[in-house]
């Protein structure tokens, strides 16, 4: 078969490499790739966004299953597009997508079907907002109601905070025009759950466990996410049971009653408070970097279990037992702004998978091209194992201008 990734992320790295486990796929296009990505796959220079560039290669190349990554994709309905054509397509239509698209769409449809999450109110008004947060405890989670490629989020401690954050979303429109969702703060341990799913039909996947926050100890300014791990010690099988069930089924079939039945990876950003599990947000797409720890255990046929999907048929997944852990090498100053072109060595001397996030080839030289550069993903029989060889394995990565965390997985031994 001819596969067409859309995307240019370590989450479409992860995503192409499972492909190319399959001897189902015969050739494999990514748009518009990467660096790393066009190890393994054609690398075509459409963005992520252009429908109809990508209608017309998928048609033109007889394309026969296309595996969309990104959020921004989805929100602009390439899978709408795709589907009228009649071609194959993994991911959800835009008004499924809505679920990630619209903080305030997935709470109302929380509310409605009695799927556990915090306490909200949304606004557009910046005086009522401020109004409701000087009512309300610090601290406050505030949304941007819309997509804001993870950086949408502020947990705000003060009140100066909140109002600045108000401002910068509500009156001068940092992210566009749009609405605010302001939450309760939630505390526990957060968890993502992404699950295989066709209409009511949904089948999970490892629990993995992201850090958003840029430094040790979750410190410094939130991030797309530095680093990700699975198996989670502290996620138990009844835990899993009650997410599966009272969360990710309840929302599949919520969406199924809605007319906007959901196919493709939904994504659970949950978390495990003193009162239960709650929701902290969906996402409409594989998590990044969760997707880097957790494909990597997929022992069926990546081609077989999406192609499943896109028919809207029952998807069957295995996973290998042991554990995962990846660690993000970023660009210093990320998630503010950062200098480009370093050049990397030293990876041909990695045991473990690097998937590329932001890089690109000049002159010859692997080069920095964006704020999350790498991850290293080891995978052992024990998270400590995997730990330590992911650790040993980033050490040999020589760049002057890249960062990590040291502490990815420390959680899970406490």
């Amino acid at each position: 078969m001819k596969i067409l990734v859309i995307g240019s992320g370590g989450r479409e790295h992860a995503i192409v490499e499972a492909i190319s486990r399959s001897p189902k796929a015969s050739k494999i296009y990514a748009a518009p790739g990467n660096a790393g990505i066009a190890q393994l796959a054609e690398c075509v220079a459409i963005k992520d966004t252009e429908v109809e560039k990508l209608v017309e290669f998928a048609k033109s190349h007889n394309v026969e299953l296309t595996v969309v990554g990104p959020e921004a994709a989805l929100a602009v309905g390439v899978v709408d597009r795709f589907r009228e054509e009649g071609l194959a397509i993994f991911g959800p239509t835009k008004a499924a997508a809505e679920i990630e698209a619209s903080k305030d769409f997935a709470k109302r449809l929380m509310v409605k079907y009695d799927v556990p999450t915090a306490a909200y109110a949304t606004f557009t008004d910046f005086d009522e907002a401020m109004a409701y947060v000087r009512k309300g405890t610090l601290p406050t989670v505030l949304k941007y109601d819309g997509l804001a490629a993870g950086k949408g989020v502020v947990i705000a401690e003060t009140m100066e905070e909140a109002e600045a954050t108000l401002r910068d979303m509500l009156l001068d429109t940092k992210f566009g025009e749009g609405r605010v969702v302001i939450e309760e703060f939630l505390t526990g341990e957060e968890f993502s759950l992404m699950c295989f799913v066709a209409g009511n039909k949904i089948s999970p996947m490892p629990v993995a466990q992201d850090h958003k926050r840029a430094y040790d100890n979750d410190e410094g300014p939130n991030t797309g996410g530095m680093g990700a791990y699975t198996e989670l010690p502290f996620i138990s099988a009844e835990d899993h049971a009650y997410a599966m069930e009272k969360i990710m089924q309840r929302v599949a079939d919520a969406m199924v009653a809605e007319g906007t039945p959901f196919t493709g990876v939904l994504y659970g950003g949950l978390m495990k408070t003193p009162q239960g599990i709650k929701v902290i947000e969906f996402n409409a797409r594989f998590g990044d970097p969760e997707t880097e720890v957790v494909l990597p255990r997929l022992k069926s046929d990546a081609v077989e279990v999406f192609m499943a999907v896109a028919n809207n048929e029952q998807p069957a997944a295995e996973w290998s037992e042991g554990a995962t852990l990846g660690i993000v090498l970023a660009s210093k100053g990320y998630p503010g702004s950062y200098d480009k072109g370093a050049v990397i060595r030293g990876t041909e001397r990695v045991e473990s998978k690097i998937y590329h996030m932001g890089t690109a080839k000049k002159d010859g030289e692997l080069v920095t091209a964006g704020g999350r550069v790498m991850i290293v993903v080891a995978e052992a029989a024990t998270l400590r194992e995997a730990q330590q060889k992911a650790e040993a394995d980033v050490a040999l990565v020589e760049c002057d201008n890249l960062f990590h965390r040291t502490d990815i997985g420390a959680k899970a031994f406490k």
